[in-house]
């Protein structure tokens, strides 16, 4: 199961909602209706649904979580090297002369 607010869960908090999953699953199995599921384990109803769904299609291994969410990098091996440059140089250098942007000319009163 992958949340879309997954990402940037610590491990600790993968394994705690995975816990009340799993409870909910049990519930399930002893024909408790999603709505009393969500009241005693306190989320939403529309999450107990979801998981009600997903527990008659795959059983209780369908609410085990599958890690921590997020997609691949997608960058080129040669982007990231000349990402990694740009970090290691620090912060660009700005011209002598400060102007606003988008306007050409510098500050005019």
């Amino acid at each position: 199961m992958r949340y879309v607010d997954g990402g940037g869960l610590t491990p600790v908090a993968r394994w705690r909602r995975e816990a009340v999953r799993m409870l909910a699953a049990e519930l399930f199995a002893q024909q408790v209706k999603p709505p009393e599921v969500a009241r005693r384990l306190r989320v939403s109803v529309k999450f107990a649904h979801r998981w009600r769904q997903l527990w008659r299609q795959g059983g209780a291994d369908a609410l085990l979580s599958r890690g921590p969410g997020g997609s691949r990098c997608r960058l080129a091996p040669r982007c990231l090297e000349k990402l990694a440059g740009y970090l290691e140089q620090g912060p660009p250098r700005t011209a002598g002369r400060r102007t606003r942007c988008g306007r050409p000319g510098g500050w005019r009163r």
